[in-house]
């Protein structure tokens, strides 16, 4: 069966193709997000209310002390959180919520890059138009109608949801990766922030994926002298610094940011 697919060129002139998530991957995640909150809002009201169990009233019964205010602060509360939910989760969780993570999804620049903080921003404040005039009626008709599946906070943040695919490991194991594994290699191992990895991009990842490929070829003397040059490039990027490590340091650091950029970047449709 053939998939509709973008074409999507980056600043870096690197051609992307990805599969759009259509109306029915993005319905269902949003569901499994709203189950989600659901929970987690019924849940808020409950402590609440136990929290608040006041005395018994003129015909015996128990009553609920519960000024106003409260309920105003439990309200602002439950806003923020259903709206932080997917802003926070979609920015420093590579475009995905628990939703999209289950079905497969992601959100992303137009340009193949990661969510910057300013489009993610824009794409959830505009929920609130997409949700008009209930039910995110306006969203789904958009969605369905947009040739990008693509809803209204889309269009304005510039942002595309689309099927992530995983590579499937080939049973011959690449000479790369034996190398990681003889070192005892981990992603655990990498001593880098999840916010600090975001700075790097496109043009980063493929001179990290470049440097796998040639790792195991160069002689000694010459894979020195690039490990030297791409730390000279990621380390300040990453807020970390060369000196005092050796060779085979900064060549473990570099290998385990492959390890790491390879899970976001290495998919296919």
């Amino acid at each position: 069966m053939h998939e509709e697919q973008v074409d999507i060129r980056t600043p870096e002139y690197v051609s992307l193709k990805f599969q759009p998530a259509g109306l029915g991957s993005r319905a269902a995640a949003l569901m499994i997000d709203q189950l989600l909150l659901g929970v987690i809002n019924v849940l808020i009201v409950v402590l609440l209310l136990y929290a608040t169990w006041g005395n018994r009233g003129p015909f015996g019964l128990y009553m609920f002390d519960i000024d106003s205010t409260l309920w105003g602060l439990v309200i602002i509360t439950i806003f923020v959180l259903n709206w932080g939910y997917f802003f926070a989760l979609e920015y420093y969780w590579g475009g995905k919520t628990v939703g999209k993570r289950l079905l497969g999804i992601r959100v992303m620049q137009e340009n193949g890059h990661s969510v910057t903080l300013l489009s993610c921003f824009i794409r959830n404040l505009l929920r609130i138009i997409d949700m008009l005039p209930a039910a995110y009626f306006l969203g789904i008709v958009m969605v369905f109608l947009h040739s990008k599946h693509k809803r209204v906070g889309d269009l304005v943040a510039g942002t595309i949801v689309v099927h992530e695919r995983r590579l499937k490991r080939k049973k011959r194991e690449k000479a790369i990766e034996k190398e990681i594994r003889q070192r005892g290699l981990l992603k655990e191992n990498l001593s880098v922030e999840e916010w600090q990895l975001k700075q790097l991009n496109t043009k980063e990842w493929n001179l990290v994926n470049t440097y796998s490929k040639r790792f195991m070829q160069l002689p000694l003397s010459e894979r020195n002298n690039l490990t030297k040059q791409l730390a000279s490039i990621l380390y300040p990027k990453l807020g970390m610094e060369i000196e005092d490590q050796t060779y085979e340091d900064i060549e473990d650091t570099l290998l385990l940011i492959y390890v790491v950029l390879r899970e976001e970047w290495e998919f296919e449709l």
